[in-house]
């Protein structure tokens, strides 16, 4: 069997929030991937409700795509702690947290006008939304700061 990077870090020892790189490959032809973890909470001590985290992909899915080239998908992690976003390319974490940074800026900003996919034929679960859920987790990943380490806390300024 395979193994997986996400279940070989050692997720009582990671200090979130943080971004860091989970994963990174390369093509046949050369073409590049990143995959990001993007952790709002700390593991194993909190989790986002559905209504929440659902909201957020959605704004995260069209917000991020504003401040960086090459998003392929942001997806929420089942443990409901964060997101992994794969990208083409090779951005640095730096460029990610400060992308980050300016997309919760965004969703905290956010109408509920400005959530794309809530209708129920664009939405496999178009009733599970929380506007008010994904900016009050947004406004406390922006008081943290996102770390560049997930290990130790390593705040942008």
């Amino acid at each position: 069997m395979a193994k997986v990077e996400s279940f070989t870090l050692d997720h009582d020892a990671v200090k979130a929030p943080y971004i860091r790189v989970a994963g990174a490959e390369t093509g046949q032809l050369g073409d590049k991937l990143s995959k990001f973890d993007v952790r709002f909470l700390q593991p194993n001590e909190d989790s986002m409700p559905t209504s929440a985290i659902h909201t957020l992909e959605h704004l995260l899915a069209a917000y991020t795509r504003d401040y960086l080239d090459g998003v392929i998908d942001i997806s929420p992690m089942g443990c409901r702690t964060g997101f992994y976003m794969i990208v083409w390319g090779t951005p640095s974490v730096e460029e990610v947290a400060t992308v980050m940074t300016k997309v919760l800026e965004d969703v905290v900003k956010a109408e509920w006008t400005d959530v794309q996919g809530t209708e129920r034929g664009e939405c496999g679960n178009f009733r599970d939304h929380s506007l008010w859920g994904a900016q009050e987790y947004a406004k406390d990943v922006l008081a943290k700061g996102f770390s560049v380490d997930p290990f130790e806390r390593k705040v942008l300024k």
